[in-house]
């Protein structure tokens, strides 16, 4: 059983910050915990523009706080995104998140992350792996 609070990760190694400056998150469950997926509480900065493509992860965000509009790049379409929100990348669309109000969400990751990704120039997380358990 793994229990372990938002508390717990302040101050670790599970508790990163984007190279940007436009976000930080709160790495709940990682790929080392061999559970299928991933689990963090990320909060992106008001006033700030993120662009992301997931080209090697499913990501589903739920928000809790805040306000964004979220951008389809690919198609144009734009979303309000507000508390009780979810949005899933099943696709892996290439998206724009601009914050409205200091945006904090819930975010799952499959294949799950190794906590050590920071988006690259394109807005991808590389797929990293955890070794094996010896």
């Amino acid at each position: 059983m793994i229990v372990r609070s938002f508390r717990d990760i302040e101050g670790t190694d599970r508790h990163v910050k984007a190279a940007s400056g436009t976000w930080e998150s709160k790495r709940l469950i990682l790929a080392k915990e061999r559970v299928g997926f991933s689990l963090h509480e990320t909060v992106l900065y008001t006033g700030t523009e993120t662009s992301m493509w997931y080209a090697n992860h499913i990501e589903a965000v739920v928000c809790v706080d805040g306000e964004a509009e979220l951008t389809d790049e690919e198609t144009g379409e734009k979303h309000r995104i507000t508390p009780g929100t979810v949005y899933v990348l099943d696709e892996h669309e290439r998206h724009t998140l601009r914050v409205i109000s200091e945006f904090r969400c819930l975010c799952v990751f499959n294949p799950p992350v190794t906590g050590r990704e920071d988006h690259d120039e394109n807005g991808v997380y590389p797929l990293l792996n955890e070794p094996d358990p010896v």
